[in-house]
């Protein structure tokens, strides 16, 4: 028997492997703790009256007799307040659905150009692709307001849409999920008389469906979040999202924390039930394209 085959040797191993998985363990613990600790004590605070808040902030002490679903009625009950919440809902939900198809769809093209077919300057394009994910979007901030300005877009959807629709992030992830499947088959699709539009819509596109479902969730997390581009264009109150809403209940002369505090928690459950219902369509797309053959 051979030392590395010998029991002791085994048993070494799996001493070491168990000590390393429980300091890995501990370690995502403890990372888990920070990140939910923020939701979790927000959650608590919406069962309570604002002046609580005020009164001793955060936190994730279980005082029933200060705890209560007042919050939650005043949000569904019809009022000046709630009717702005729920505008501003709508208005982030519909950002986010024209903002993920049309991302999807315009990166998906370009990718699908820059993978399949081969002309001058491609891998040159494709560098230029990639190289805007070094430039902060801050930088850009002012050239895009200016260009928006001269487009008279302002204070409209467009203007909110329009500039994120080209996401190099996501024409990356497309391209590199692209890199592993064969171009044999537009050259089949070819051979039985199919157009390019054909091969790339009913041919490829459902074959990178993990990919879209994936970038399909990064996508709509990154709209629904989005706050500081949609705040330089929107102007009128009613075209606001919901970060832009929400934050308008805190001025210097009162702080509406009933509706905030409630309706941040209500923000958040869209994306929660999205990514609880599909993320193992992330792993999937992240998976299935790191391999190539």
């Amino acid at each position: 028997m051979s030392e590395k085959n010998s029991p002791e040797m085994k048993k070494g191993m799996r001493v070491k492997h168990g000590i390393g998985s429980f300091f890995a363990t501990l370690w995502f613990a403890l990372i888990s703790a920070v990140i939910i600790f923020p939701v979790f004590s927000g959650f608590l605070a919406s069962f309570r009256p604002g002046r609580e808040l005020i009164r001793r902030g955060l936190s994730i002490n279980l005082d029933f007799k200060t705890m209560s679903l007042y919050n939650y009625k005043y949000l569904f009950t019809p009022n000046a307040d709630s009717a702005k919440y729920w505008m501003w809902f709508k208005n982030s939900m519909v950002l986010t659905l024209v903002s993920v198809i049309l991302t999807l769809l315009i990166c998906y093209f370009i990718a699908y150009g820059l993978t399949m077919y081969e002309f001058p300057l491609k891998n040159f394009l494709f560098f230029l692709v990639i190289a805007t994910m070094m430039v902060p979007f801050e930088i850009l901030l002012l050239p895009l307001y200016k260009e928006m300005t001269q487009l008279k877009l302002m204070d409209t959807l467009a203007g909110v849409i329009l500039p994120g629709l080209c996401g190099a992030s996501t024409i990356f992830f497309f391209h590199q999920y692209m890199l592993s499947l064969p171009k044999e088959l537009l050259d089949a699709g070819r051979i039985d008389g199919a157009n390019e539009y054909y091969i790339s819509v009913r041919i490829m596109m459902p074959i990178v469906k993990p990919a879209f479902s994936a970038m399909a969730i990064l996508c709509a997390m990154g709209a629904w979040n989005n706050m500081l581009w949609p705040l330089m264009i929107f102007r009128s109150a009613s075209k606001f999202t919901l970060t832009i809403g929400l934050n308008t209940l805190l001025t210097p002369y009162g702080n509406n924390y009933d509706v905030l505090i409630a309706g941040s928690m209500l923000a958040i459950l869209p994306i929660f039930v999205v990514f609880l219902l599909f993320q193992r369509y992330i792993i999937d797309g992240m998976t299935a394209g790191a391999v190539k053959g």
